[in-house]
């Protein structure tokens, strides 16, 4: 699905460089990939996180997996491939915003290790910061918290292709940071993300 169909493209660049609009906005851009099973926690802590940076002086822009479906990948589904083709839209998204200077927090389930590999290579290639966060969540925690009714659909057939349930999730193995948010505070959490951000200079202490 992610071929490439459009020809005769080439790439315009600009005379304002990224140096310049990380000057204007006094930060560098960094993309915080929250991976985990649906209801495990990813958007709450982005969320909290997206306020904290706010209120340190920075810049950031949340991406939501549910956000996202409704507008640019509406036209997607739930398979395999299209879960896919989400992901590398998302990608290409984050790319732009870390360009821009700006940090951002990408919700996704993202349970395909090979996607969201190919994710962070898009941002290597690029010469852009990529930190993959695991949001780490028993499916017993997530299912019993299920704040959209989802696995309780999911197990009376009412939902096919969901993760956890009859889609697999392939969990990190080597996470950037690798967050337990069925044993941890949300508060907890974020302090996590933020003194990470911290000792890898994105923001300053």
């Amino acid at each position: 699905m992610n071929e490439r169909r459009s020809t005769n493209v080439v790439w315009h660049s600009g005379d304002v460089t990224r140096s310049e609009r990380g000057k204007l906005t006094g930060q560098q851009g960094v993309t915080l990939w929250f991976t985990g099973l649906s209801g495990s926690g990813k958007s709450t802590i982005a969320v909290a996180l997206e306020r904290v940076l706010l209120a340190r002086g920075k810049l950031s822009y949340r991406l939501d997996g549910d956000n996202v479906r409704l507008g640019i990948n509406k036209n997607l589904g739930f398979s395999a491939a299209d879960r896919s083709e989400n992901n590398r839209r998302i990608g290409e998204i984050c790319k732009l915003f870390v360009d821009a200077s700006v940090i951002a927090l990408a919700s996704f389930i993202s349970p395909y290790t090979a996607d969201r590999d190919a994710v962070r290579a898009l941002h290597r290639d690029a010469g852009f910061s990529f930190v993959e966060v695991f949001v780490d969540c028993t499916l017993e925690a997530a299912e019993q918290r299920d704040p959209k009714g989802l696995y309780k659909r999911a197990r009376n057939g009412e939902i096919k292709n969901f993760t956890g349930i009859d889609d697999p999730y392939e969990a990190p193995e080597q996470p950037d940071i690798h967050l337990h948010s069925d044993q941890m505070s949300v508060d907890e959490e974020v302090d996590i993300i933020t003194r990470y951000l911290e000792q890898h200079t994105f923001i300053s202490a």
